[in-house]
C-alpha cells in the first residue's frame, strides 16, 4: 500500500505538470506553495507606485496605476528559495475603480544569475490548475537548459489557488458531486445530475459572489498583461500547456505586440464549438486506451483478454458492473462508476504510468478499490482525509462555463450519444452527457470576455506543439491552431501521453529550447 501512494505520488507530480492541479503534489511533495492566504474581491484604491518605463505602458489609461506597480517579492513559506509575491488586478477590467482581488505569484530565479535573459511565465492548464505550483516544481517539469537562463514565474489564474480561488461547495458536496453517474440511463439519474449542476452553480454565486462572473480566460490573459508589467518584460516570454494553451492564444490576440516567446504546448483549438471539443477529447481519451489495451496485450498474458477488442470490452464491462452495483472500499466510501471513470483516465495522461491502471483494475476486479480511488482523488486534488488542497475541480466548470456558456438539452442528449460512441465505443456516452455541462449557469457572461475569433495578426511566430497520441488534447488540435494563428508555426512529437516538453525526446526539447533561448523557429510542421 506504501507503494502505490508513493507511485500515485509520483503520477500526481508528472500529472500536475501537464495541467492538473493535483492534491498530493500541493499537499504531499510539494507542500503547497501558495504565497500566502487567498483573498476576496475587495473594495479600495488600484495600487500606486511609480512607472518603470516601456514595460509599463497600459494599454488604457485608466490601468496606469495596475500596470505601474511593483512586485514586492518575499521568499516562499515553503520553499525560501523560491519567491512569492501578490499582483493587483481589477475584479471587472470595463470598471478599473472598482473592486479589486489579488493574483498569487511564484519565482523560481535563474539558476545561472549571470546568464539570465529575462522572465518566463507559465500556466499547467486546467482550467483551474495553479502556476504557482507548476513553476515550483520547475526542476521536475523543466530542464536545465531554461531553468539556467530564466525566471521561471508561475501564477494562479483568477478564480484558482491563491488567486481569489472561487468557490461553489463544501469538501463533502464535492466529492459526492464528482462521485455522480456521468452517463445516466434511468430517469432519476437524469433528474439527480440535473440537480447536481443546478446546485452546483447556485453555491458558486452563493460562496463567491462577483467573482463567479469574473473568471474569465479573457480576464485572466489581461491579468497576465498586467503581470508581464510588473515583471518589467516589454514583452511576455510564455510556455502554456493543455488549456494554457488557450491563455495564451487569447493573450497573443489581446496583445499582439507584447507576445514575444510563446510556446503552446498540448494546444487546444480555439475555434471548435463544446460540442466539438467534447467529440474531440473523446476521440483522444480512446485512442489512449487503446494504446494501452494494445500495450498490455503486447506483453503477453494480458489481464484484461487476448486481443485489444477483448480488452476495452472487458474495461467497458467493468464500468457498467460498477454502474450497477458500486465497489466498497476502505474506510466504508465507495468506487461509483464516476470515481472509477476518473481513476481510469488519469493514468491515460502518463504513459510511463500506465502500470498504475493496471494495478488499479486488477485490484478492482478482485473486489479492492483502493488504487482507482486513490487515482481519483489525485485527478480532484482531494487528499486521503477527504479535504482538497486546491479548489481546482471547481474552477474548471466556473471558467468553461463562462467561456462558452451554452448547454445541451438533456432531451436532446441521446440523439447525441450515437456520434460519440462512434468516436469512442467505450467512454463516447459519460462525453455526450458532459454536453449538459453548463445547465444551471447563474450568471451572465461579460461580452466583453468573448472573443469571436482568435488569429494573433500581428504577434511574432508562436510555436504550437502537439502530441500524435495525445488523450486530454487531440492532435488534430494543434493542427488547427497552427492555421488559425497567422504567426503559428507546428511542431509534432510522435508519440503518447498529454504535451511532448520534456517527456523524453530530445528533439522536442532541443526545438521547444532553441526558439525560447536563442528565438531560432523551426520549419514548420516539423515532426520528431
Amino acid at each position: 500500500m506504501k507503494q502505490v501512494v508513493a507511485i500515485v505520488v509520483v503520477l500526481a507530480m508528472v500529472l500536475s505538470a501537464l495541467g492538473l492541479a493535483l492534491a498530493l503534489v500541493l499537499g504531499g511533495v510539494l507542500g503547497g506553495d501558495d504565497p500566502a492566504e487567498a483573498p476576496q474581491p475587495r473594495s479600495g484604491p488600484a495600487p500606486t507606485t511609480s512607472p518603470s518605463g516601456d514595460a509599463t505602458e497600459p494599454p488604457d489609461e485608466a490601468l496606469a496605476p495596475f500596470y505601474s506597480q511593483s512586485l514586492d517579492w518575499q521568499p516562499c513559506e515553503s520553499d525560501p528559495a523560491h519567491e512569492c509575491s501578490r499582483l493587483e488586478v481589477p475584479l471587472d477590467y470595463s470598471e478599473p475603480d472598482g473592486e479589486t482581488i489579488e493574483v498569487a505569484v511564484l519565482r523560481v530565479p535563474a539558476a545561472d544569475p549571470d546568464a539570465r535573459i529575462g522572465s518566463l511565465v507559465v500556466n499547467p492548464g486546467g482550467p483551474g490548475a495553479p502556476g504557482t505550483t507548476y513553476a515550483a516544481a520547475g526542476d521536475r517539469v523543466f530542464r536545465q537548459p531554461l531553468l539556467n537562463r530564466y525566471d521561471v514565474v508561475g501564477f494562479d489564474p483568477r478564480g484558482t489557488g491563491g488567486s481569489a480561488p472561487v468557490d461553489c461547495l463544501s469538501d463533502e458536496e464535492l466529492t459526492e458531486f464528482l462521485a455522480g453517474d456521468p452517463a445516466p440511463d434511468e430517469p432519476a439519474e437524469v433528474d439527480a445530475l440535473v440537480a447536481d449542476l443546478e446546485a452546483f452553480f447556485e453555491g458558486c454565486v452563493e460562496r463567491s459572489g462577483d467573482l463567479a462572473a469574473h473568471v474569465s480566460t479573457v480576464e485572466a490573459a489581461r491579468d497576465m498583461d498586467v503581470l508581464r508589467a510588473a515583471l518589467g518584460e516589454t514583452g511576455l516570454t510564455y510556455l502554456g500547456a493543455s488549456y494554457g494553451t488557450k491563455l495564451g492564444a487569447t493573450y497573443a490576440e489581446l496583445f499582439p505586440e507584447r507576445a514575444d516567446r510563446l510556446v503552446l504546448d498540448g494546444a487546444v483549438d480555439v475555434g471548435l464549438s463544446s460540442r466539438e471539443l467534447n467529440l474531440g477529447q473523446a476521440a483522444g481519451f480512446e485512442r489512449a486506451l487503446r494504446a494501452y489495451v494494445a500495450d498490455c496485450v503486447d506483453a503477453g498474458d494480458c489481464f484484461l483478454g487476448s486481443t485489444v477488442q477483448e480488452g476495452l470490452d472487458r474495461i467497458e464491462q467493468f464500468l457498467a458492473d460498477v454502474d450497477e452495483e458500486p465497489i466498497e472500499g476502505p474506510g466504508g466510501r465507495e468506487l461509483s462508476v464516476g470515481t472509477a471513470f476518473y481513476g481510469l483516465i488519469t493514468p491515460l495522461y502518463v504513459s510511463d504510468y500506465w502500470f498504475l491502471l493496471s494495478q488499479g483494475l486488477e485490484s478492482a476486479f478482485e473486489g479492492d478499490p483502493t488504487t482507482l480511488l486513490l487515482l481519483a482523488d489525485t485527478y480532484a486534488s482531494r487528499t486521503p482525509g477527504g479535504e482538497y488542497t486546491d479548489n481546482s475541480a471547481e474552477a474548471i466548470y466556473a471558467i468553461n462555463c463562462l467561456d462558452d456558456p451554452s448547454s445541451t438539452p438533456v432531451s436532446e442528449i441521446p440523439a447525441q450519444v450515437p456520434d460519440f460512441l462512434e468516436a469512442s465505443p467505450t467512454l463516447g456516452e459519460v462525453f455526450a452527457w458532459s454536453l449538459v455541462g453548463c445547465r444551471g449557469l447563474e450568471v451572465e457572461p461579460d461580452e466583453s470576455t468573448r472573443l469571436d475569433d482568435i488569429d494573433a495578426a500581428g504577434a511574432a511566430p508562436i510555436l504550437v506543439v502537439g502530441t500524435t497520441r495525445d488523450p486530454a488534447t487531440p492532435y488534430e488540435w494543434a493542427e488547427a491552431l497552427a492555421d488559425q494563428l497567422e504567426p503559428g508555426v507546428l511542431l509534432t512529437r510522435d508519440g503518447d501521453g498529454h504535451t511532448a516538453y520534456n517527456s523524453g525526446n530530445d528533439c522536442i526539447d532541443e526545438a521547444i529550447e532553441a526558439f525560447l533561448l536563442e528565438g531560432t523557429v523551426p520549419a514548420d510542421g516539423t515532426t520528431c
